[in-house]
């Protein structure tokens, strides 16, 4: 199942961000630490081309810390790129963004030449949260669903520094396919836009590879060693009391479980993806797209074909 989800608003907001680009000195772009790559916005990254910019891997404290480390290193090596992680306990965050700010575009100071940043991120990425943190008041709504702010915001950090918050977005077509599956898996799609049992079921593919111990201890499994994902899953239900008249189990409310726990930190700290598997995946991502425009192309040529048979 290919997941997608680009509501009305974020399609506003891609315009917005587009006007907004042209004065803006630094572009921030919150990822979620559990799937740096897949929270990446790849029309983000084609509309900042050329900015200098800063990576946030936000809710580390969720995330794997080796991996994190991996990804902090990964994006650091990039050009005018600078990367940072960062949790809901971090103490000054603004002080900590301002000075990552100031060091990508040093040219940029002062009442006469303030500092102009962008904030992106994709929905429920923990944006607004960061930002109530940063500001006196509470300037930006939050909740644990997508979509929730919907209007650019303008917050000072300093006397000469000015951040321009953006809603949640994403991007019309997510051609990395676990990429898909992550974004969902995290809460950044919307519910009417996946399948949860599907989700849940790739989520736990990947945990059963990497993480086994978290997940026995979490559902206090016996050996899951060489089990399906949906074998885990229906033990999983079993064990937490997903089950219907006759002994059968309720496989969407034990998804829904799974889901919730991964989210919230429950089954420990868990990072989706590594460096060399994103490339991996996107360089599958990209053979089977080239494959799909060839296959497109001769079917045209076929009509193509037909048509001046018979004229």
């Amino acid at each position: 199942m290919a997941i997608q989800w680009f509501p009305g608003h974020m399609n506003k907001a891609r315009k917005d961000v587009t006007e907004r680009l042209k004065d803006i000195d630094v572009v921030i772009e919150m990822l979620d630490a559990r799937l740096p790559a897949s929270s990446a916005n790849p029309m983000l990254a084609r509309m900042a081309k050329g900015k200098p910019r800063l990576m946030i891997l936000n809710k580390q404290d969720l995330a794997d810390a080796a991996a994190t480390q991996q990804w902090l290193e990964w994006y650091r090596a990039k050009k005018n790129t600078q990367a940072l992680g960062m949790d809901a306990g971090e103490r000054a965050p603004a002080q900590k963004l301002v000075a990552a700010c100031r060091e990508l575009a040093p040219t940029r100071g002062g009442l006469e030449k303030p500092l102009r940043v962008l904030i992106c991120g994709i929905p429920n990425v923990g944006k607004s949260t960061l930002i109530n943190s940063m500001s006196s008041r509470k300037v930006a709504k939050t909740g644990n669903m997508p979509g929730v702010t919907k209007n650019e915001q303008r917050i000072i950090l300093a006397d000469d520094v000015e951040l321009f918050d953006t809603p949640g977005m994403l991007w019309p077509k997510i051609e990395v396919e676990e990429g898909g599956y992550n974004l969902a898996a995290s809460g950044a799609v919307g519910r009417n836009a996946m399948d949860e049992e599907e989700v849940t079921l790739e989520l736990l593919k990947y945990l059963i590879q990497h993480y086994v111990p978290e997940l026995s201890a979490r559902y206090k499994l016996d050996d899951i060693a060489g089990l399906q994902d949906w074998q885990v899953l229906e033990m999983i239900g079993r064990k937490r009391g997903a089950v219907q008249s006759g002994g059968k189990i309720n496989v969407q409310k034990a998804a829904e479980l799974v889901l919730t726990d991964f989210r919230d930190g429950n089954i420990g700290r868990i990072t989706l993806e590594r460096p060399e598997e994103w490339l991996a995946w996107e360089k599958r991502a990209k053979e089977l797209a080239a494959i799909r425009a060839a296959e497109r192309e001769a079917r045209q040529q076929e009509r193509d074909s037909k048509k001046s048979g018979r004229r």
